[in-house]
Parts: C-alpha cells; sequence; structure tokens
C-alpha cells in the first residue's frame, strides 16, 4: 500500500496529469472531482480510483522523465531528451556533488537532485532571483529541495565550493567563467555546456584548452516520436529537433 509522504501522480483518460505527496487526511481536488488521501492509501501503484463523481484516475508513481515534464516554467528549459545524455557524460549518481549555473525554471536541476541522492548536493547559482524561487518551489512540489542549495549570486564572483565531481554550465557566456569552473572541480572531473548557436560553440572551444580543459566534445541529439496506432504505426507530424548543442570537456592539472 501507498504510505504518508509518498509523491503520487494521476492521471486520467484524457492525459490530465496531478501530482500529489500523500497525506494522511485531506482531498485532491481535480477538473472530474474529488480524491482523498484516505482513498489512495487503500491503494498500491498501477491501479485506479475515482472521484467523487465516478470519474477514473490512474495512480501512478511519477518517472524522472514526468517529473522534469511537470516544472512550471518562466523560462525554456532543458529537454529530457538533453538531461539523459548530459547525466551520464558527467558521471553523476548517488552521494555526488555537482554546481549548474543557470537555474532557470529547474528541470535539469530537478534530475541532478533526482540522481544525486540523499546524500548527495546540486548548488545551483542563478543571477535572477525570481527564476531561483521558481526553481526552488518546482523541487519543493516534489519534495526534492532538501537535496539542492539554491544560490543566488553572479558567477563571475567564482563558485563557493570546491572539490565538486561536476559542473554544468547553460549560460551564455561560458567561456568567461571557465576559470571560475577550474578552481571549483575535482582534477579529472567533466564539465558540460549547453549553447544554442555554432558561433557560441566555436568561442567556447577556442577558449577551453587555453584554460586546462582536454577533449571536448560536442553533441547534438534529436529525436523523433511516433503514432503508438498499431494500424498506422507511422511518425508524428512534428519531431523535436535542435534544442541546443551539449559539450563537455574534463579538467586536467597543468604542470
Amino acid at each position: 500500500m501507498i504510505q504518508p509522504g509518498t509523491l503520487v501522480m494521476l492521471v486520467n483518460k484524457k492525459g490530465k496529469t496531478y501530482f500529489r505527496t500523500v497525506q494522511e487526511t485531506g482531498d485532491i481536488h481535480t477538473n472530474e472531482g474529488v480524491i482523498s488521501f484516505e482513498q489512495i492509501l487503500e491503494k498500491d501503484f498501477g491501479q485506479t480510483i475515482s472521484t467523487h463523481l465516478g470519474k477514473t484516475f490512474y495512480l501512478l508513481r511519477p518517472t524522472l522523465y514526468d517529473l522534469i515534464k511537470s516544472v512550471k516554467r518562466k523560462t525554456q528549459i532543458i529537454y529530457p531528451k538533453d538531461i539523459g545524455y548530459i547525466l551520464l557524460k558527467l558521471n553523476l549518481g548517488p552521494g555526488q556533488t555537482i554546481i549548474e549555473a543557470g537555474t532557470g525554471s529547474g528541470a535539469l536541476t530537478t534530475a541532478l537532485a533526482f540522481v544525486v541522492g540523499q546524500e548527495g548536493k546540486v548548488f545551483s547559482y542563478e543571477q535572477r532571483e525570481e527564476f531561483s524561487l521558481l526553481a526552488k518551489e518546482n523541487l519543493k512540489r516534489i519534495s526534492l529541495d532538501t537535496r539542492v542549495e539554491f544560490i543566488h549570486q553572479d558567477i563571475k564572483e567564482g563558485f563557493q565550493q570546491q572539490g565538486v565531481d561536476a559542473i554544468f554550465l547553460d549560460v551564455r557566456t561560458p567561456w568567461e567563467y571557465l576559470q571560475q569552473a577550474y578552481v571549483a572541480l575535482k582534477p579529472g572531473a567533466p564539465i558540460g555546456f549547453l549553447l544554442p548557436t555554432t558561433n557560441q560553440v566555436s568561442t567556447l572551444l577556442a577558449h577551453l584548452e587555453q584554460n586546462s580543459f582536454f577533449g571536448p566534445q560536442v553533441t547534438e541529439i534529436l529525436i523523433r516520436h511516433y503514432k503508438p496506432v498499431p494500424e498506422r504505426l507511422r511518425p508524428t507530424d512534428q519531431m523535436v529537433a535542435h534544442t541546443g548543442f551539449l559539450i563537455f570537456a574534463r579538467k586536467i592539472e597543468t604542470q
């Protein structure tokens, strides 16, 4: 059975989704009626549940993909197709520490907090306070905010942490902050960047070697969905194409 404090996802037959942390008492109000927490506590994931109006919802455990897509946004978010690759390239896992700069609405922050676990830590830098507050609200809604330290600061001043396992910069001119990143990273640790245009990538590449970062790689990830109808399986009319260039390198120590 589902326990109090568990994050659940309720989905109706039209795909409308609600995320809630289960309490011992109280109600969830939807467009199709009310569901009580007492009902949910008597269920398990994968089962159906009905509102007081008799409307059916599916009771599911949200995936990381679901959590990222649910982020309330005031900015463009980093897409799940890119986030998965970022997590692998930065070699992140439970107990690790990472700095991100450019919190935005907190989509990548959500994934980072999910992956580093309760023993890890995400240090998220954002110059615009309203974005930092929104991201914190998004993380609190899904009970991941305790894994993140939100820092409202211009990263030109440098990072407060040293010896972190990875850094990701989602800022317009990341080459201006390479020295600050170098100081904060462990030797050999990876650093990643997201940039929208080729001229920005070229400028970054020109600066990476000068600042003792090794083995730069540039990647673009495209994804195409298919309509899941057995009799008419075909690609959807639109695809998620260019969302940005991903650049990765590693810190090396100079002699």
